[in-house]
């Protein structure tokens, strides 16, 4: 992966050090920064390809440059993977929220793992640009009110290829695939405003979308409701807590090469 520019923005000197070292033997172009203000010149100066984030720094703290990066557009565009020593679930939500790629947690890591992550996360990126070209990108709508779950599954459809649409309710949903066509859907059963059993009836009444095949993601896993789904034509029903956000990409997989 030569050629490509990383920037560790990290405040424990014997870390960052670690982290340095490790990244520059893979072959990567590594800067550091030791604090928020110095992160966020750093990265106006050297553009990198991707920026390794701490939260907890002097001056500014991680949340703090990325809502500076974010300011502007050239520089919102770059991938954040932070690494903090909080593991607290509203932290992970929150940088999330803010577009983060992925979030290390540094007691559960060694600088090994980073440099996996690091090299996952280009090949991603990679098969990402050359299956959109090869595939046309088929477009596939998430419709899911758990903000987490929909980013992951975003994020894995985006690496593999494919183009994507969010919905959090099903009036949305139903709004967003006569605005954005999609060549599949994801639905959730247990929504706001419209439950997804109530969506997918009129998805399927619908001579203009009945063809869109319907894959249900549902933390409902009664024998009733996969009967009901299906006869309603959904082409698979996923529990949740059955399936890693991976395998739901595959199953999005199989289908649409079925088609």
């Amino acid at each position: 992966m030569e050629n490509k520019k990383i920037l560790i923005v990290e405040d424990e000197g014997v870390l960052l050090e670690v982290l340095q070292k490790k990244l520059s033997q893979d072959g990567y172009s590594v800067f550091v920064a030791r604090d928020g203000e110095e992160g966020v010149l750093k990265v106006k100066e050297t553009l990198p390809d991707l920026i390794l984030l701490d939260i907890l720094m002097p001056k500014k703290d991680g949340f703090q440059v990325i809502e500076e990066l974010q300011q502007d557009k050239k520089l919102a565009k770059i991938p954040v993977i932070i690494i903090s020593n909080s593991g607290q679930t509203v932290e992970i939500e929150k940088a999330q929220k803010m577009g983060v790629k992925d979030y290390l947690v540094k007691t559960e890591f060694d600088p090994q793992e980073v440099s996996e992550k690091v090299a996952q996360f280009f090949v991603g990126q990679k098969n990402q640009e050359t299956a959109s070209k090869e595939q046309g990108g088929d477009k596939v709508l998430i419709v899911e009110d758990d903000k987490f779950l929909r980013d992951l599954v975003k994020t894995k459809l985006n690496q593999e290829g494919y183009q994507t649409a969010e919905a959090s309710d099903g009036q949305v949903a139903l709004s967003k695939i006569k605005e954005d066509k999609p060549q599949l859907i994801l639905l959730d059963l247990v929504l706001p405003e419209m439950d997804g059993f109530a969506v997918l009836q009129q998805i399927k009444e619908n001579p203009a979308t009945a063809d869109i095949p319907v894959i249900i993601l549902s933390n409902l896993g009664q024998q009733e409701d996969i009967t009901k789904g299906l006869g309603l034509g959904a082409v698979d029903f996923l529990i949740k807590a059955h399936f890693t956000p991976a395998d739901i990409v595959k199953k999005i997989k199989a289908v649409l090469n079925k088609k």
